[in-house]
């Protein structure tokens, strides 16, 4: 490999033999997306076609596919779960001006396209979604083995380290002939994998790597770095260290790649906190709000080890962070789903209000806040006793902030309806836990700022989910739209929100509209 294709981004994979060619395969196949270019290369029986039915039977789901060759169709089409896949192989073809009349380009953009002898098709296939694999024939191991060596554009070159980081973390922890399967990520850039091996066992793999910066929108900062997002891997695994050694069920971790941002955990299930029907188990959300208070009567440190001489100090839950992200809904819902356009007078006289709510709140004893302690992160382990009955995750934004956050994140779930019924037993059932370890809890003073830590997270989340919605195409936040309102219109019946809520009627009308 020469020192140009080093800088490049190159990366070289020494396949031992089929079955290792067979892992590449699916390994490149599970971060395919349409538009993207496999272009392979490399000598007559160098592999080029083994490889590419690989990936087409990955794509497919299906091991016994049949993908014959096509060197004398020129293309082969196939209808994939993961959408259309066109196969081709020009070894025959003459000049680039003929993939007009196959049929190759005019729908490259919207499909996944394998190319064998991609040369021959000079600079047609663009670039930067193009990811190339030259395949040799090992000259170690010139019966089963290969040497392919891979490079992308620029649309490519992260997915490729990631993908080529991945495979090394999985066979290096012992996974290597785990099935991999793809899980449904969240909202935010993070994605997960299922592995599962043939006995059955599974594990996560956690992907991910340090956060970009967006544009800077405040003191030369990005959104994240206001709010305190975590910026890379290590906010995870120093939270995860730190529940654990309270008695927590987070999930261990067996192998870690902390540059890449890659973690592969242990699979604590999918049993959570809600029925069959979707609606909250009382007795679980009650012994998360049990969880809550146990953890809060620790006196919590505010920096955790994350390896041998390596730190993460939690973040403060500061003003700051509490006023950018009050102000999302100033930003996204207002004009996208309240439909009006607020002057700088109406919206400086909102983050004074704001401003002292926020007094109240950080003149309390901070204690780990971790930030989204709601159904889709709760995992219930029925085999477990006690507190670790409950599993968690998601708590790599944790910061040090206000008890009562979290306890709001479970009684007012974004993503589901909790009675108010319910969210009363849990506020009651959290203050008897508080007031048994600690006599001075005052839960008055705590519902207060329950109350205002309400209104502050579902005013967040509205701004969030509408911003979803215009500015990433994901219009399914939506429909949780009416239940954040709600949840909204409930704090602001609290007295110690009187003239937020004047606020809101006033200039906000829309959000007291209900059907």
């Amino acid at each position: 490999m020469t020192e140009d294709a080093r800088k490049s981004g190159m990366h070289r994979l020494v396949l031992s033999d089929e079955a290792a060619t067979r892992r590449l395969a699916a390994d490149i196949a599970a971060i395919l997306k349409p538009g993207d270019i496999v272009a392979l290369s490399g000598h007559l029986g160098s592999g080029k076609s083994f490889l590419a039915r690989a990936i087409l039977r990955a794509l497919a789901d299906d091991p016994t596919l049949e993908a014959p060759s096509p060197t004398f169709t020129l293309v082969q089409s196939y209808d994939t779960p993961r959408g259309p896949v066109l196969h081709a192989d020009l070894y025959r073809v003459r000049s680039p001006d003929e993939l007009d009349d196959i049929g190759l380009i005019e729908e490259i953009e919207q499909i996944v396209t394998l190319v064998e002898w991609p040369d021959r098709a000079g600079t047609r296939l663009p670039a930067g979604r193009r990811l190339d694999i030259l395949l040799d024939v090992d000259p170690d191991n010139p019966e089963t083995g290969r040497i392919a060596d891979l490079s992308g554009g620029v649309l490519w070159k992260q997915r490729l380290s990631i993908a080529v980081a991945s495979r090394k973390l999985i066979d290096s922890a012992g996974w290597g002939e785990a099935k991999r399967d793809f899980m449904l990520g969240d909202a935010s850039t993070r994605a997960y994998e299922r592995l599962t091996r043939p006995n059955g066992e599974t594990a996560v793999l956690m992907i991910s790597p340090p956060r970009p910066d967006g544009p800077p929108i405040r003191l030369g900062k990005p959104y994240s770095a206001l709010a305190h997002l975590a910026e890379t891997v290590d906010a995870f695994v120093a939270m995860d260290k730190g529940l654990r050694s309270l008695g927590y069920s987070a999930p261990e971790i067996f192998a870690q790649d902390l540059t890449t941002g890659l973690l592969l955990i242990e699979d604590l299930g999918s049993e959570g906190v809600l029925d069959a029907e979707r609606q909250p188990i009382g007795e679980r959300y009650e012994a998360a709000a049990l969880l809550l208070a146990d953890l809060h009567r620790h006196t919590l440190p505010a920096i955790l080890p994350v390896a041998e001489g390596r730190d993460h100090v939690i973040p403060e839950y500061d003003r700051q962070a509490l006023a950018i992200e009050t102000e999302l809904i100033l930003e996204w819902y207002a004009p996208h789903i309240a439909g009006v356009t607020l002057p700088a007078v109406t919206q400086a006289e909102f983050g004074r209000i704001w401003g002292r709510l926020f007094d109240e709140i950080l003149a309390a004893t901070a204690t780990w806040t971790l930030r989204d302690f709601h159904s889709p992160n709760l995992i219930w382990l029925e085999e477990r006793e006690g507190l670790a009955k409950l599993g968690l995750i998601d708590f790599q934004d944790g910061l040090l902030g206000h008890p009562a956050y979290d306890l709001v994140s479970l009684g007012q779930d974004a993503r589901v309806d909790v009675p108010a019924s319910l969210e009363l037993r849990l506020l009651a059932a959290y203050g008897a836990a508080r007031r048994a370890a600690t006599p001075e809890f005052d839960l008055a003073d705590f519902a207060r700022a329950y109350a205002i830590l309400g209104a502050q997270r579902n005013t967040k989340i509205a701004g969030i989910f509408a911003r979803l919605d215009k500015r990433d195409g994901k219009p399914g936040y939506l429909k949780h739209l009416p239940r954040i309102e709600t949840y909204l219109r409930r704090n602001l019946d609290h007295p110690a929100l009187a003239e937020l809520k004047g606020w809101y009627q006033a200039h906000m009308p829309k959000l007291f509209e209900t059907e």
